[in-house]
């Protein structure tokens, strides 16, 4: 089923308001191995990358979660 335009205003509305984007730059070809990393886990490039900052900064999934106070 294919969205409409105003459910995807809502859908970027909501991630606007509530998820931090970031934009990182490999070195040509080094996201092949990324992509290879992600798939062996059997997730995506955004579960590895959130899952090895978690474990960078010592955060469970919850406090990773838990909106800045």
């Amino acid at each position: 089923m294919a969205t409409t335009k105003a459910q995807q205003k809502a859908v970027n509305k909501y991630i606007k308001n509530n998820y931090d984007r970031l934009n990182i730059t490999l070195p040509s070809g080094q996201k092949a191995v990324v992509e290879a990393a992600a798939a062996r886990r059997g997730i995506s490039i955004n579960a590895l990358v959130n899952a090895l900052l978690m474990a960078e900064t010592g955060q469970t999934e919850e406090e990773w979660k838990k909106p800045e106070q």
